[in-house]
């Protein structure tokens, strides 16, 4: 595998997070479902919101000039996952967001390729662009509001 979405090395970028990459891409080709296990807090940190202020944050991010880092929707899209840099799920204080960090591990689709279940929203670009917490921030408070503004009307 050298890649996906138009952009070399992506699932290099993935597998590199895993204990033996090799392994993890022989993985990812056996697996019916198309995902593997990786630890979180080596490359990444990811931060799980419910889908309700996901997708809105996701519309705030494509917004920006910076394209967005990576961005997983789990099995049933009803939690979004945005990865952002290692250390940042332990300093994270905001409720409502779950966190993998250190001594945690994720369900990662192959990108570029279909799976049973979690998928790419954005996929890796191979690179290592990671969502920026502070940006991500403002777009998750930005959701929230909207959200609310809505449900006040509702």
């Amino acid at each position: 595998m050298t890649g996906t979405a138009g952009k070399p090395g992506a699932v290099e970028w993935l597998a590199s997070a895993a204990d033996d990459p090799q392994a993890c891409r022989a993985e990812w080709e056996r697996s019916p479902l198309g995902v593997v296990l990786l630890p979180a807090g080596r490359m990444w940190d990811v931060l799980m919101v419910g889908g309700l202020l996901g997708y809105p944050a996701l519309d705030a991010l494509t917004g920006c000039p910076e394209r967005p880092g990576p961005v997983l929707a789990d099995f049933g899209q009803a939690r979004i996952g945005f990865f952002v840099p290692p250390g940042t799920a332990a300093r994270w204080a905001d409720t409502g967001v779950r966190c993998a960090g250190r001594g945690t591990w994720i369900v990662a689709p192959c990108p570029g390729r279909a799976s049973g279940g979690a998928r790419w929203l954005v996929p890796p670009d191979g690179s290592g662009t990671l969502n920026d917490p502070v940006v991500l921030e403002i777009a998750l408070q930005d959701a929230a509001a909207r959200v609310g503004r809505r449900g006040s009307r509702g």
